[in-house]
């Protein structure tokens, strides 16, 4: 049996998220089918992040065993001839077999898209969130940089009952900047909890909106109440950027790199 990763871009969306659920289609069932009809035979795909449903992916990471013979250069090729127009392989590797795309995750970057100017934009509505007034950038990235290191993060995430994961995560980028209209939010963090980057990205646009002051960004963190966090930011200027491996077996970067 061999072990497939494969990096993905994707537009999401028409997509009710990554992860198969009953509610409508996603990306993993979309792979998943694509990699049947090339081999013949089901197959689980594994992703390195659940995406929420509307987000998207520069890069997204995935992994599949597969006793199919198809030369590892052909893959991406083969997959993009029967994937959704939405859906692109970009890249196609063999890995050893205890490769695992999200648990072999060294790090996550998060890059999120804000339009902002006072008309909206047709072309930019899929992939950017309008925020029309005026943002100050200089508190952004104080607010931001509050962030960095570890802490608990149970105020910028939603936790379902009996979800026993730690809430602690380290922060090791967090920095935003203007490129003309598009205000960019940067955030790379060893793990990411339900909902935490757009939790993050509401709450830095109030700050920034001047409804909050900074001292409430360290206050949040301290407290942990998510009742008194800033409404999430919408799926649609949310993008999975970059997965970094550091495993002893892999040691890879897929994806755009921010300077």
């Amino acid at each position: 049996m061999r072990n497939i990763l494969v990096v993905l871009e994707y537009d999401g969306t028409d997509f009710y998220g990554f992860q198969r659920q009953p509610k409508g289609p996603t990306v993993q069932q979309a792979v998943e089918e694509a990699v049947k009809r090339l081999t013949g035979t089901p197959t689980r795909v594994t992703g390195a992040g659940r995406t929420d449903a509307g987000v998207h992916a520069y890069a997204q990471v995935v992994n599949f065993g597969s006793e199919a013979r198809i030369p590892i250069e052909r893959w991406a090729p083969a997959l993009n001839s029967v994937l959704p127009q939405a859906i692109a392989a970009s890249e196609a590797v063999e890995v050893p077999q205890e490769f695992h795309a999200r648990k072999c995750a060294g790090s996550k970057t998060y890059l999120y898209r804000v339009l902002n100017r006072l008309p909206r934009s047709p072309l930019e509505g899929r992939y950017a969130h309008h925020c029309p007034g005026s943002l100050d950038l200089k508190a952004m990235q104080e607010a931001m940089s509050t962030l960095l290191g570890r802490h608990d993060f149970s105020a910028f995430a939603r936790r379902e009952a009996g979800d026993r994961r730690s809430p602690l995560r380290t922060v090791l980028r967090a920095e935003c900047w203007r490129e003309g209209q598009i205000v960019n939010l940067l955030l790379q963090a060893d793990g990411f909890l339900q909902k935490m980057a757009r939790c993050i990205v509401g709450t830095v646009l109030e700050v920034g909106g001047g409804a909050r002051s900074l001292e409430e960004m360290a206050e949040l963190l301290r407290t942990r109440e998510r009742a008194r966090v800033g409404a999430s930011a919408p799926p649609q200027g949310l993008f999975l950027a970059q997965v970094e491996y550091r495993c002893a077996h892999l040691q890879a970067c897929f994806g755009r790199t921010f300077e």
